[in-house]
């Protein structure tokens, strides 16, 4: 049994699993709510010999296998959640009263001592449905496999498998190429996991598309499917006999060491830690060019977005830039290709759709009115994954802040810009017109429109409450969230903001119902949803119309200035790889858009 202790708002009394049963995550046996409704009975008991009040199956819900309390559900275990009216420190006015910080601990520690009590009391048959839990998932598993690759980006790959083994799921090697319906996976490229194996359930549970749900409310997110969320091909019903050798311990790229070249070197944009390499790169005080058309250079095809650094007038001589440039492939697990010759099939080295780079200064908005965990999100990106140093200006000292230092300022969720005064505002705009790079997500595009700084129209949705009960009312209105989905787009891979996919579709991740409408020029709608969108997740009937055909990327040139606004999450919980280009490409390549 695993205890996950919360707190929540004052007015409360104790919660304790199990949760609303409708909202239970299919892939849960229905043994393990019963198991923790037996439980249950143990804390209510407990509770009412101390007098506390509490309550259970009407919140909170056991679908997310994200959350502390449901993740033990789908290895085997029971996870119970604990909810305690939050004292908000030493005593608290209430609707029961006065609320007292021992009184809370003392709730807590009940909850705790009843959940023993209840182990001790059950312990065979707790041990039992642990035991036939991993038994039927093995009968339940089937005996093919998942496959998921990347040629384009081997690292991307890479990661997830890594995933995998930090979940005791065995991860192999494939043993030849293979193909399924328009895909093709290479062997080198690609990793095998069997379906039938301990951590069967688990591994389905990350990997399942799902679009039908017998609840429309959800206390987290509706969707996570994994090889969506790294934005990988894959497929679910490989032969198991793909799998060759099993990988002890996966592995980053690790690429040779750089031959000399006295001309250019060629970075190709589609590797995930390209960004890292370019940073480095500029930094380093060195110039680079992005192409902004394909072009082949000795037999190697090289995609939208590739990244050229000349040799002669750098800072470095011919091998010290060598040997810069060997280290930074290494560190950012890619391949830099050398080349003797600016004559290529396409565009010429020398051309002028190879667009100069600028190093970039970023800034993050952060403290009041900023969502502390979407720009927490942003930070860990560029500082930790990629080894991007960013400075962080709180909105409530933005007016002393000298902004001509930074070129691009990023602007996270926020309610309404709710912490920007008028004068940071009127700042922020002289800086964009005077030539900065602005990035807004989700609803900051409201703070953005009114200040003047981008401009688009909405989708609107009326859905009428028609035979909604006063007792319906607030699970028609949650009915229409967007909690969390995962949609599909297409995209227009010449457009900056497409550089280093190497497919004219992507997964996108949703949890808002900002809709907006495609421009009349169709160039300036590079991303756009598709005419069937939903891959996985909920969304209600009248939102899944609306979104269809829609934008969730602007991009608007302000002054000298650039404005780009993103409707759905990029960087979403650290774990949303797919659609980390997209974000990194409007800080390199706004300048090209």
């Amino acid at each position: 049994i695993l205890t996950d202790h919360h707190e929540m708002g004052s007015n409360s009394s104790f919660f304790f699993q199990p949760g609303i049963q409708s909202r239970t995550h299919p892939l849960t046996p229905k043994l393990n709510q019963e198991l923790t409704a037996e439980i249950g009975k143990y804390h209510a008991a407990a509770f009412d010999k101390i007098g506390s009040f509490y309550y259970t199956e009407e919140d909170y819900d056991d679908f997310y296998y994200g959350k502390g309390s449901t993740f033990p559900d789908i290895n085997g275990s029971i996870g119970i959640l604990f909810e305690q009216a939050s004292s908000r420190g030493h005593i608290q006015e209430t609707d029961n009263g006065l609320l007292t910080f021992p009184f809370t601990i003392r709730n807590q520690l009940t909850a705790f001592l009843s959940t023993i009590e209840a182990a001790q009391a059950m312990r065979t048959k707790l041990l039992n449905y642990q035991r036939d839990f991993y038994a039927n998932s093995r009968s339940e598993a089937g005996g093919d496999a998942y496959i998921f690759g990347s040629q384009n980006d081997p690292a991307r790959a890479a990661h997830l498998a890594q995933l995998l083994q930090r979940h005791q799921i065995s991860v192999y090697e494939a043993d030849k190429d293979y193909e399924s319906k328009d895909l093709k996976f290479d062997k080198n490229s690609s990793y095998v996991v069997p379906k039938n194996q301990k951590h069967s359930r688990l591994l389905k549970g990350m990997f399942e598309k799902r679009t039908t749900f017998e609840d429309s409310l959800f206390y987290d997110i509706s969707a996570w499917s994994f090889p969506l969320a790294f934005n990988l091909d894959f497929s679910e019903n490989a032969p198991a006999s793909l799998a060759s050798t099993k990988i002890d311990s996966v592995s980053l790229p690790t690429p040779l060491t750089l031959s000399k070249s006295d001309y250019a070197y060629l970075l190709p944009w589609g590797d995930y830690y390209a960004p890292q390499a370019l940073n480095a790169i500029l930094n380093a005080g060195l110039r680079a060019k992005v192409g902004i058309q394909p072009f082949t250079s000795g037999g190697v095809i090289y995609d939208y977005g590739t990244v050229m650094i000349p040799v002669q007038n750098q800072k470095m001589n011919a091998e010290e830039l060598n040997q810069f440039l060997d280290k930074v492939a290494k560190d950012a697990h890619l391949t830099i290709n050398p080349v003797k010759t600016g004559l290529t099939e396409g565009i010429d080295l020398g051309s002028r759709k190879f667009i100069a780079l600028e190093p970039q200064k970023i800034a993050l908005l952060v403290g009041d009115g900023i969502n502390a965990t979407d720009a927490g999100e942003i930070w860990h990106l560029l500082d930790t994954r990629f080894h991007i140093s960013i400075t962080k200006l709180d909105t409530r000292s933005l007016s002393r802040t000298d902004l001509s230092k930074y070129t691009t300022l990023i602007m996270p969720t926020s309610g309404w810009g709710g912490g920007i005064d008028e004068s940071s505002a009127d700042k922020i705009s002289e800086w964009v017109r005077s030539g900065g790079n602005f990035i807004g997500f989700k609803n900051a595009a409201r703070w953005m429109k009114r200040q003047g700084l981008i401009d688009f129209t909405t989708v609107e949705t009326e859905n009428p409450a028609t035979d909604v009960t006063f007792e319906q009312r607030r699970d028609f209105n949650g009915a229409q969230v967007i909690g969390g989905a995962i949609f599909k787009a297409k995209i227009d891979r010449s457009h900056p903001i497409a550089f280093g996919y190497d497919s004219s579709e992507i997964n996108l991740f949703r949890d808002t119902t900002l809709f907006i409408e495609t421009d009349d020029t169709s160039y300036k709608n590079p991303i756009t949803y598709t005419d069937e969108p939903l891959v996985s997740g909920y969304i209600s009937d009248i939102n899944y119309e609306a979104i269809k055909g829609t934008r969730p990327f602007v991009q608007q040139s302000n002054g000298s200035g650039n404005v780009i606004l993103f409707t759905d999450n990029t960087n979403f919980r650290a774990f949303w790889y797919g659609t980390t280009k997209l974000f990194m490409n409007a800080i390199f390549f706004n300048k090209a858009m």
